[in-house]
């Protein structure tokens, strides 16, 4: 029962706030992310802390703004999922801004394949559609939801955008081998390891563990590795693009992964600190325990 009344709220989420008008909806997302702010849960308590962690200069009082207009944007982020079946090519196309695309574009013409790692941040479905609608249709994995009618429901979301997506299971990897060796873009959100068999990693100044899979990618099939960070902007999303990032000329395959991985986690959290607002991370990142609490001084 549970899991169905789950997906009922969801599915009626994204037929209502389709037809509503858009200000206004878009105004009452940020209002209920700002209460949601103010109720102080597990998953605010844990952009708070994860918070912290990207940015320790702020005093408390800064902090606690910044994680207001976190879940402001986390509240966007699911409108926009909500709404954006409705748009059209254009509007997906003109409300997005690019720095550095050549970093994607180049390896895809000369038919090498891409591979962008990229944190949760901003709406990267959005950015998925853009590159789907301007000729580079990507590939990418999922986590298995449940109930299992959402997990169809998001497959399907994404599928309508452009996307091939495949099941986060140990035959994905060779799928997107092979998409990668035929010139194609494969795209995966790397901050977060879902395997439980990920890279040792220091990010932002503590231990970390991210997935190695984009590296070991890169390792075996010779597509670039290259990053991206979305954020959003007043009108739409803004895309930055990271250069490639070597594989080591030494090392064992498994030292090479982890080198390149760093590289990854360090490029993330550079960029994650200057637009720390839109990356929605409420669960937890770093494994050597909880974040001791906060002294303002």
């Amino acid at each position: 029962m549970t899991e169905y009344l789950v997906y009922l709220g969801y599915a009626i989420a994204w037929k209502i706030i389709r037809i509503l008008p858009e200000k206004f909806v878009y105004a009452r997302a940020a209002a209920i992310g700002s209460l949601l702010y103010r109720r102080d849960g597990k998953g605010v308590q844990r952009l708070r802390t994860n918070y912290a962690r990207i940015r320790p200069e702020l005093n408390q009082a800064q902090l606690e703004a910044l994680v207001e207009a976190g879940m402001q944007s986390y509240l966007r982020y699911w409108v926009d999922t909500f709404r954006s079946p409705s748009w059209n090519r254009e509007r997906t196309i003109s409300t997005v801004t690019i720095d550095h695309e050549e970093y994607l574009r180049n390896p895809i013409a000369e038919g090498r394949g891409c591979i962008v790692a990229l944190p949760h941040a901003g709406n990267w479905d959005h950015a998925g559609s853009y590159f789907c609608q301007t000729g580079a249709p990507l590939t990418t994995v999922a986590e298995h939801l449940k109930p299992e009618r959402l997990f169809q429901k998001f497959l399907a979301y994404r599928e309508a955008i452009g996307m091939e997506v495949l099941d986060l299971n140990s035959r994905s990897i060779a799928t997107l081998s092979q998409r990668l060796r035929s010139g194609k873009l494969v795209a995966l959100v790397a901050d977060r390891d879902l395997s439980k068999n990920g890279v040792d990693v220091t990010f932002a100044g503590f231990p970390a563990r991210m997935p190695g899979g984009p590296a070991l990618l890169s390792i075996q099939t010779g597509a670039p590795l290259i990053t991206a960070f979305v954020a959003y902007s007043s009108a739409g999303i803004q895309i930055t693009f990271g250069p490639e990032i070597s594989v080591p000329a030494s090392g064992t395959t498994a030292e090479k992964a982890a080198r390149m991985t760093q590289d990854v986690a360090d490029w993330f959290a550079e960029h994650i600190s200057r637009e720390t607002e839109d990356w929605h991370m409420l669960q937890r990142i770093w494994i050597d325990g909880d974040f001791v609490e906060r002294v303002d001084l």
